[in-house]
């Protein structure tokens, strides 16, 4: 298949409430779409969209955001402009030989998504599909409103996904236990972002029934520490965070139970392969995430997850806080098309 037309829109989607990114926040989401058109031998047309948006820029105090992507969006158009003059007229495994190539992650996924689409190798995943729940509690928000959130929930919901280390350790053991007593059939997916020391994490987690937790990400500041407190209190940690650091090589620990994975952050589809790979033969859980993508991001989020790993429920519940979807409804009162958008450069077979 030959690369016909490319064409690449910048986005930016105020959200409605702010969403956390470690112990920030933020009120927007900017990102790119990345559009290509390929013809096959017998003159068919295939065209298909991907998201690409690192997590990085300012958070709302214009601190920038710590411990997620390295690169920056200015970083992935600047090095994306001049490959889309280089793939006009090439095949189509072009795209995932240039993923290979580059050091962005973000554009690395992108690319190596674009060519999976285009290319056939990634279907479409079920409708209805399930994913994780994310709570966590926002400021000024009252106990009852976090109640109705609670109790909004599917029946069918096997697991919640909660942010702690936000606010006060009391109100957090309050906040948990509440959950709980409203649905004690749930498990717990606790999610620290490095927020406690060893001896802090340990009296955290003492507060809270154990057997509800499956596991706590990224517990310790120092995660050195996290062997140490599973061998303390016998609960599982996993990996999120040093997931994104470049130097990141997949290592098992006792009590490593599961890596979170943003594939926006970690890169290229072979390399979200082979790390799959990897972890599955220690036996450890990988569990792909969002990285506050729209909803085109989170669709594709979806679909790799069915393709990768279908036993695994996926943490994709992000979408909530934005105030529009992007090309893919979800059924918010706007959806972006492509006339929305920022539309910074375009090219065809026809002009070259």
């Amino acid at each position: 298949m030959i690369l016909s037309q490319l064409s690449l829109y910048r986005y930016q989607i105020p959200l409605d409430k702010l969403l956390p990114v470690g112990k920030q926040r933020i009120d927007n989401r900017q990102g790119l779409v990345l559009r290509a058109s390929a013809v096959n031998e017998q003159g068919e047309s295939v065209t298909n969209e991907v998201e690409i948006a690192p997590l990085s820029g300012q958070d709302v105090d214009e601190q920038p955001l710590k411990g997620f992507s390295q690169e920056s969006l200015s970083q992935v158009i600047d090095q994306l402009m001049p490959l889309l003059d280089e793939l006009i007229n090439q095949q189509v495994d072009e795209l995932a030989r240039l993923a290979q190539e580059t050091q962005l992650p973000s554009l690395a996924f992108g690319l190596s998504l674009l060519h999976a689409r285009l290319s056939g190798r990634l279907p479409a995943a079920r409708r209805g599909a399930q994913t994780i729940p994310l709570i966590y509690q926002a400021q000024d928000e009252s106990p009852q409103a976090l109640d109705v959130r609670i109790d909004a929930l599917e029946s069918s919901t096997p697991a919640v996904k909660v942010k702690v280390g936000q606010t006060s350790m009391e109100q957090e053991v309050a906040m948990i236990h509440r959950i709980l007593a409203r649905r004690p059939d749930l498990k717990l997916r606790l999610d620290a972002n490095r927020c406690f020391s060893l001896e802090a994490a340990i009296d955290f987690l003492a507060c809270l029934p154990l057997e509800a937790i499956e596991y706590i990400e990224e517990p310790c500041e120092n995660p050195g520490d996290n062997t140490a407190l599973y061998q303390a209190l016998g609960v599982g940690f996993a990996l999120d965070e040093s997931l994104s650091s470049p130097d990141y090589r997949f290592t098992m620990a006792p009590g490593l139970s599961a890596l979170i994975v943003k594939p926006m952050i970690l890169g290229s589809l072979a390399d979200l392969q082979a790390l799959t790979q990897e972890a599955h033969e220690a036996g450890v859980r990988v569990i792909l995430s969002a990285s506050l993508e729209a909803s085109l991001g989170i669709n594709a989020l979806r679909d790799l997850s069915e393709a990768l790993t279908p036993d695994e429920v996926p943490g994709l519940d992000t979408l909530r806080a934005f105030s529009a979807d992007l090309l893919v409804s979800t059924g918010k009162n706007r959806c972006l098309t492509l006339e929305n958008l920022i539309c910074l450069k375009k090219i065809s077979r026809e002009a070259v």
